[in-house]
């Protein structure tokens, strides 16, 4: 193998926190789910590139630091563009990844990397992105000033990637989560009792999830069968 790559037995997976978090408290909020999906993958966490400019919802929760990726106003979104090139440069210096992550916030990011590569608007300089996995994500409100231009032909036409959708029926995003699991042509998704969270698997959750792992493991070759793990899994 030539360049940077190397002989790997689990796909890498990029993880994107959510508004004014950080990627360990991701980290620490998925620890909830059981070894057999979290010995699937190789996470990497990543934290957003700007430091919260506000109160965190998870202060009594979670200890600082806090970041935020964008900042949405009623009129335009601050700094998409900085915190996607922010993203990609990660992706270049530490990947290559072979799938994302995004809770909330970064859910939307997770969500929109694929249509991008697609339409050469950002990641170009980076592998496709083989699958996703969105939790509480959204699509971006609409603004006064449009999209950011980024995202600009996005939605155009359904977004060709496997994805994992996890709604929360409490959560106040789970409309703009729907209307993001639409987008996707044939998503999976978990639909869980709790709110705008990264949620515990139940039975059925699970199987969804392993379900979805199985997925992944179709697309890759022989040396990441080992990792993957399905048959004690299931």
């Amino acid at each position: 193998m030539g360049g940077n790559q190397v002989r790997r037995n689990k796909p890498r997976v990029l993880c994107l926190h959510g508004f004014r978090t950080s990627g360990e408290i991701l980290k620490k909020m998925m620890g909830k789910w059981p070894h057999s999906v979290l010995n699937n993958f190789d996470f990497d966490f990543l934290d957003a590139p700007f430091p919260a400019r506000g109160k965190s919802d998870v202060e009594s929760l979670y200890d600082p630091p806090y970041y935020e990726w964008y900042q949405v106003n009623e009129i335009e979104c601050v700094h998409f563009d900085e915190c996607i090139a922010c993203i990609e440069d990660y992706m270049i210096k530490h990947g290559p990844f072979d799938g994302l992550l995004g809770f909330s916030q970064g859910g939307m990011l997770a969500s929109v990397v694929p249509p991008m590569q697609r339409e050469g608007a950002a990641f170009t300089s980076v592998p496709k992105i083989k699958f996703v996995i969105i939790i509480s994500g959204f699509e971006l409100r609409e603004l006064k000033s449009g999209p950011p231009k980024l995202l600009a032909n996005v939605y155009s036409v359904p977004i060709d990637c496997p994805s994992l959708h996890l709604i929360g029926d409490k959560d106040f995003l789970k409309e703009r989560g729907f209307t993001l699991l639409r987008s996707f042509v044939n998503p999976l998704h978990i639909y869980h009792s709790m709110g705008h969270t990264v949620p515990k698997l139940d039975e059925k959750g699970l199987e969804t999830m392993l379900k979805f792992i199985e997925k992944i493991k179709e697309m890759f070759p022989q040396e990441l069968e080992t990792g993957l793990g399905l048959k004690s899994a299931l």
